[in-house]
């Protein structure tokens, strides 16, 4: 049985092969002859070894990802729908639920029909397109996240400044921050990875496309690429961090000076579910870079592709599920939604 199914994933993985090389040679001749093999695009060939299991992975992601959709947009209508969650807390909410439905559509539909159909060819600008929004989103996620740390901080240390310090104007400056500081990040990336020669068959063993994993395809020095994305790591989504924490440990001394048990009990459950979503974002992607770096020789490809693959579908699946559990304001949001929507039908 072992020696079928390795057979079987030879002959799968020669036939990929095979098929870009056609996809090669059916280009025009002056890209033959520069030897650019950007034009035959890319093939994303899934789970290095678990192709055989392909299908049934499947299952689980396309659960995760139909859940994913499902909690987020009914998270996003419910804050919409209700005035009484018109707060800077709950459209920062809506801003990561928006940020969570499209880093995980940026992903999921390409794995699964890679999974189901064996769909893996993408064009190079495809590619490209894929892991600008893959890492552009990711980094408006941390940012959202530092959002919200902002708005505990400023709830809990400072309650009285609380309406005069988040407004309406400065939560649209938060957001028009949020979306160019990602912007600027990522673009260049795109600019970096076009000045790359390309010579070799494009096989990326991965789900989707990422940005050091199309920089290892070309045949020239990937030095920039390299400093540039741990820069680019460093200066995004490593600042959120240091500054999520600083947030909360002076929010946690707020808390433990307030004069009432009862106060620090409230103030804590708000925290909670923030902090859980802080540690559900950032812990699996810690991990991943970490072993990804460092553990490369010890852990297999197929976990390093599992972990990033789940990375994209379970966080935004449970972030729904987190708020809706332990805050009070959007069960009750979601419960007047739904009776509303039944008197209606009636």
């Amino acid at each position: 049985m072992r020696l079928e199914r390795k057979a079987r994933k030879q002959e799968k993985n020669q036939w990929k092969v095979k098929k870009i090389m056609a996809l090669s040679s059916a280009t025009s001749p002056a890209a033959v002859n520069d030897s650019d093999t950007r034009v035959a695009g890319c093939l994303l060939i899934g789970i290095p070894g678990l192709e055989h299991l392909h299908i049934w992975l499947s299952i689980p992601f396309c659960t995760m990802y139909a859940a994913a959709l499902a909690g987020n947009g009914i998270l996003i209508c419910v804050i919409l729908s209700q005035p009484s969650l018109h707060e800077p807390m709950y459209i920062f909410l809506s801003m990561l639920a928006s940020a969570d439905i499209l880093l995980s559509t940026s992903t999921m539909p390409k794995a699964l029909a890679n999974f189901w159909m064996g769909s893996s060819h993408i064009s190079f600008d495809g590619c490209l397109t894929q892991m600008f929004f893959i890492h552009f989103l990711f980094v408006a996620d941390s940012a959202v996240l530092l959002a919200m740390a902002f708005d505990r901080f400023v709830a809990i240390c400072y309650p009285l400044r609380y309406s005069t310090v988040l407004t309406k104007t400065v939560i649209g400056k938060i957001v028009a921050a949020t979306m160019t500081r990602s912007f600027i990040i990522m673009f260049p990336s795109v600019f970096l990875l076009k000045r790359l020669h390309y010579c070799r068959i494009n096989i990326i063993a991965h789900t989707f496309c990422e940005h050091m994993g199309i920089a290892r395809l070309s045949c020239s020095d990937i030095s920039i690429n390299i400093w540039y994305g741990l820069a680019a790591a460093l200066l995004s989504t490593g600042l959120d961090i240091i500054l999520i924490t600083v947030s909360y440990i002076h929010i946690l001394q707020a808390v433990f000076h307030l004069p009432s048990q009862n106060a620090r009990s409230k103030a804590l459950s708000t925290c909670g579910s923030h902090v859980c979503v802080i540690l559900l974002f950032y812990i699996p992607a810690l991990f991943s870079v970490f072993a990804y770096r460092f553990g490369g020789k010890h852990i297999p490809r197929y976990v390093h592709i599992l972990l990033a693959n789940l990375y994209v579908v379970i966080p935004p699946m449970l972030n729904p599920i987190i708020y809706g559990v332990r805050t009070k304001q959007i069960w009750e949001g979601v419960k007047q939604m739904f009776s509303h929507l039944v008197q209606e039908s009636k």
